[in-house]
């Protein structure tokens, strides 16, 4: 009996000897025993049950933080992830699928955490250079030429005085066109980021295009266009005076009937009338969007596409596992792919971004690297369909003509439904605006 004692107790030494420096509360003690089975704990977890020792009753905010912690947390894996992602096609993917998981960040916390950044970093840039990108660049091209148009018109002036200073008639027919194409000139250059003056720009920018339509032509206007020309001279001085315009462009339109309207049927007459009455509201909104300011839309829009990207994911998943149907493959596998392709992409693109901000900053500052940064930018552009095509090849380890066909019809299914997803997206922003 004795003997078994002493056993029994230097079998505990050397078990105690052999276990790692633990924290207080998980050394051997009567007062820590597990909360399940009541046996002795002897480490983070009950090797009777398997319980936790740790209490999962925590303060909110600590959970909170745990919470934010596993999707966010990125430590010495991050350098060991995000460069190999970039740079290596298929590395990161062949290594997790053959179970080296411990130097990387997980897929979907990957994904998780990059397409947060890239969709935030995307909508702020929409709203820091919506004004830019979607009016001035546009406009800027009636701005120069009506510069264009006035030149002309001072060479015209100079040239009738010489050869006849007393044909006051042409004189005046010129200076009146100069008055009328300066006052275009002054109605563009003001200030874009009122909406009046952006409607004002943009019916301005339309009435340009016909003046200088009917010059280029020398002939007279089409009923339709003088019809036109005149709609939109009222509607210059409606803006100018604060009253609502009247649209002069063809109405926006979902219907897949000769009368405009939209039908299905297998819906019943009931739900198509419900159909059109939602459709008649989303196109009003178009069309009061479209003819102010598009900022909301394209916010909304860009706001709703994480949600439908994360749908996409499995959809992409799909695609591989019906092209790759005898590569003997989990599921789980093709998604590992998408959930990598799908970071690299997003990466990519986040840092043309940023690239193209800081092209628009050296073309002032520092103009000498601007050839540097338009050749990175390309070079980025081109690598996304090179590394796709190379991760495909290098994880499903096919011949290069195979790899090239599904690849390519993969890939044409692929922006299909990135169109369509598109397409989601600016009707789903058009009923939250």
């Amino acid at each position: 009996m004795r003997n078994n004692e002493l056993v029994e107790k230097n079998s505990d030494v050397t078990l105690n000897a052999t276990l790692p420096d633990k924290p207080e509360s998980f050394k051997v003690s009567d007062g820590h025993q597990c909360e399940n089975c009541h046996q002795p704990l002897r480490g983070p977890f009950c090797a009777q049950c398997g319980q936790q020792a740790e209490s999962t009753l925590k303060y909110f905010w600590v959970v909170i933080l745990h919470l934010l912690d596993d999707i966010f947390s990125f430590d010495s894996r991050a350098t060991r992830t995000i460069l190999p992602l970039l740079s290596r096609p298929g590395f990161l993917t062949n290594e997790y699928i053959a179970g080296k998981r411990v130097h990387f960040v997980p897929p979907l916390r990957l994904y998780l955490f990059i397409s947060i950044v890239f969709f935030i970093t995307l909508n702020f840039l929409v709203s820091l250079e919506n004004n830019k990108i979607l009016t001035v660049n546009n406009n800027q091209t009636t701005i120069t030429e009506i510069k264009k148009h006035l030149t002309l018109l001072e060479a015209s002036r100079l040239s009738a005085i010489k050869k006849s200073p007393l044909n006051t008639n042409e004189l005046l027919e010129i200076s009146s066109e100069t008055s009328k194409f300066q006052n275009f000139l002054d109605d563009m250059n003001k200030d874009y980021s009122i909406d009046k003056n952006k409607t004002l720009a943009d019916i301005t920018s339309k009435l340009v295009k016909i003046e200088l339509k009917q010059l280029n032509n020398d002939q007279a206007l089409s009923k339709e266009l003088k019809k036109r020309y005149e709609l939109l001279t009222l509607n210059i001085t409606k803006v100018k005076n604060g009253e609502e315009i009247t649209n002069v462009d063809k109405p926006v339109t979902f219907g897949n009937n000769a009368d405009g309207t939209l039908s299905f049927d297998f819906l019943s007459k009931q739900s198509n009338e419900k159909l059109n009455v939602f459709v008649k509201s989303l196109v009003k909104k178009a069309e009061k969007t479209f003819h102010s300011d598009p900022t909301p839309l394209v916010q909304e829009a860009i706001g709703k596409l994480p949600q439908l990207m994360f749908i996409l994911l499995p959809i992409f998943a799909l695609l591989l596992k019906i092209m790759f149907l005898f590569s003997k493959r989990l599921y789980m596998e093709h998604l590992t792919v998408a959930l990598h392709s799908h970071s690299f992409i997003f990466i990519t693109i986040l840092l043309v971004e940023l690239l193209d901000i800081f092209y628009d900053y050296c073309e002032t500052a520092l103009p000498s690297l601007t050839g540097t940064i338009e050749v990175a930018i390309k070079a980025l552009l081109i690598w996304i369909p090179i590394y796709l095509f190379i991760m495909q090849k290098r994880v499903y380890k096919q011949g290069y003509l195979f790899t090239f066909i599904k690849y390519a019809f993969i890939g044409s299914a692929y922006i299909f439904l990135i169109g369509f997803t598109g397409v989601i997206a600016f009707i789903w922003g058009l009923t939250d605006i």
